[in-house]
């Protein structure tokens, strides 16, 4: 969907250039593509069966034509399909439900080169009972998200429908997108995640925060200090799946198709570090930020916003305690954070979101452009406009297709250490996120590097995701693996498990082209510095800057660092965020100097 999408659903009229739309829909350079012969010839028969009843005039409103990929389709009117036809149609929407990976959009009443022609109320009604048995015998349900009436020049009032499909889920392969949540602390982050999740209001005080805290010291202060994570999942008909009811983690995994997994970042700028951590390692599919509608852009805010930005993670706000402000106030920080989002530096498009019909426009738009900033304003005291959160959480598809996923998957296995456990009865477990390929128990991985950069051979164990068991781990799924009686101490935060086949590229030093975002004097060599390098957090020293004697705030560079501790597993084009202070710099890999390597015959065997 693009503009006029939104413009023609938002304004509940079809008013726009049939012209203007048809040239725009058909430019060379258009991103969804030109239309495809298959698609063409579909086009011209469906033409001719509208001709008689339907004359295009010039205020015809149109899509832009349907995309042999992705998970959007296109349909006239299905009216008593033959059977031949029937399961033409379900093979089709096994198609563009493996492209949204596990979603699909239908567009009823609307042509293949995206003319709304919309369909008789009769007519749509027979269109949406084919399409829901169609849904029924491929194993999913529908949700009508809008209808609309399609206003120009016809006797017949014409009707347009926007319908979600949704596989139920089976063999735990729910959706599962995962959204970093940041804000300046007393934002009410954990407040609205409790309130999400837990399914109650909060009273006032903090009581809905209560269940998210990890330690003593966060319950005392109301300050979160570690990163938590929350769950909350939607069944196939978009219904909420939470804590309410005494549902355990497990219980709204089995019952879930779309599973969204909150990490909850510490908003006070002493924990700064562990936000960031958060950011580059458990790669968020968007970030929340939070702003507190009585205090509006304060501390951290906008440093929360350039993380976000600047490791291009798609973010949206939430404006929330609306119940303690006036409507007035309420409005000077949704301008006040407009006018940030339009600066220069920012390019961004706000979006303030006031109605259902709004929050699925934002949510497609959203995942369409990453300028697009929805903006909800609402209360966890009273629940304003929570309503409509849920319903963007409910619809917002994800980044990356079927395709990607499937490529992944073929890669030789990736898992990312970000958290080392022992659990009685249970032994050493860690928690991380597989970067690519597929994991299984009883799988044999090495993980490494050490200090002396070898790497140590392992079993996996039993597998866990959001606190349920799985028997098999896909690329891009966050999780947490039991190894047994592996010696804890020979773990840390940073490293990976790989295939014992992959022979991974392991560096004490690496270069990176940088820019350098803020520094109070000059950047220069010798200077130590926090590296964050995906889920790498190590103190390194600036060895070399190429072409320079020294750097200034704005200006870029190619520098040579060196890790003071351990090497590193890293990958050239990763992104580098790194910080000291004040300082801060952004930049990717673009070299790795590797040291000797340790072949599979070397490993040392440390197997439960």
């Amino acid at each position: 969907m693009d503009a006029r999408v939104s413009e023609f659903f938002g304004s509940g009229n079809g008013n726009g250039s049939g012209s203007q739309g048809a040239t725009s829909s058909n430019k060379p350079g258009n991103s969804h593509g030109a239309i495809s012969k298959k698609a063409s010839a579909k086009s011209k028969r469906a033409k001719a069966r509208f001709s008689r009843s339907f004359k295009p005039s010039n205020n015809t409103p149109y899509l832009p034509p349907e995309a042999e990929e992705g998970n959007i389709e296109y349909k006239l009117k299905l009216i008593n399909p033959t059977q031949y036809r029937f399961e033409h149609l379900a093979t089709q929407m096994k198609w563009r439900l493996q492209e949204g990976r596990g979603e699909a959009v239908y567009q009823i009443g609307v042509e293949d080169n995206g003319m709304l022609v919309g369909l008789s109320e009769e007519d749509m009604r027979a269109s949406l009972k084919t399409l829901h048995m169609l849904a029924e015998k491929i194993g999913a349900d529908i949700t009508i998200l809008r209808q609309r009436e399609v206003d120009y020049d016809a006797d017949v009032p014409r009707n347009i429908a926007e319908v979600l499909i949704r596989k139920v889920p089976d063999d735990q392969q729910f959706l599962d997108l995962r959204v970093a949540v940041l804000g300046n602390v007393d934002s009410g982050k954990s407040t609205l995640l409790g309130v999400l999740t837990q399914g109650e209001l909060d009273n006032g005080r903090g009581r809905a925060r209560l269940n998210l805290f990890r330690h003593l010291h966060e319950i005392q202060t109301g300050r979160t200090s570690s990163i938590s994570f929350e769950i909350l999942g939607f069944t196939s008909k978009g219904e909420v799946v939470n804590y309410s009811e005494s549902r355990t983690a497990e219980e709204i995994c089995e019952s879930s198709s779309k599973m969204i997994t909150f990490i909850d970042l510490a908003g006070h700028h002493k924990y700064l570090k562990t936000t960031i951590f958060g950011l580059t390692s458990y790669c968020p599919d968007f970030a929340m930020l939070v702003v507190s509608a009585n205090t509006g852009i304060a501390g951290t805010t906008r440093e929360h916003l350039g993380l976000a930005m600047a490791l291009k993670v798609p973010i949206f706000i939430v404006v929330s305690k609306v119940d303690l402000c006036t409507r007035a106030t309420v409005e000077r920080t949704v301008r006040q954070l407009e006018r940030v989002l339009k600066q220069p530096g920012c390019n961004k498009v706000p979006m303030a979101v006031s109605s259902t019909d709004d929050a699925v426009t934002a949510a497609q738009q959203f995942a369409l452009s990453p300028n697009i900033t929805p903006i909800f304003t609402l209360s966890s005291v009273s629940g304003e406009s929570l309503d409509l959160l849920k319903v963007f959480f409910n619809i917002i598809p994800p980044l990356s297709n079927s395709k990607e996923q499937e490529e992944l998957m073929q890669q030789l296995t990736e898992f990312q250490v970000d958290e080392i456990y022992t659990v009685p009865e249970v032994g050493t477990v860690v928690g991380g996120t597989l970067y690519s390929g597929i994991c299984r128990e009883g799988d044999h991985l090495v993980v490494g590097p050490t200090e002396l950069g070898q790497f140590h051979r392992l079993t996996v164990g039993s597998i866990q995701r959001n606190r349920s068991a799985c028997r098999v781990l896909r690329a891009g799924q966050a999780a947490t693996l039991a190894l047994g009686n592996f010696d804890r101490s020979l773990l840390r935060k940073g490293m990976v498990m790989v295939s014992p086949e992959m022979d991974p590229t392991i560096c004490w030093m690496f270069e990176a082209e940088i820019v350098l975002l803020f520094h109070a004097k000059t950047f220069h060599k010798g200077f130590q510095v926090t590296v964050h390098i995906g889920n790498v957090r190590q103190t390194a020293t600036v060895e070399a800057l190429y072409g320079k004697d020294e750097l200034r705030t704005g200006e870029k560079a190619v520098v040579l660092f060196k890790f003071i501790k351990h090497p590193e597993y890293l990958k050239v084009g990763a992104k580098v965020l790194f910080r000291e202070g004040a300082t801060k710099g952004i930049g990717h890999v673009t070299k790795l100097q590797p040291i000797a390597h340790f072949p599979a015959s070397q490993l040392e065997d440390q197997e439960a």
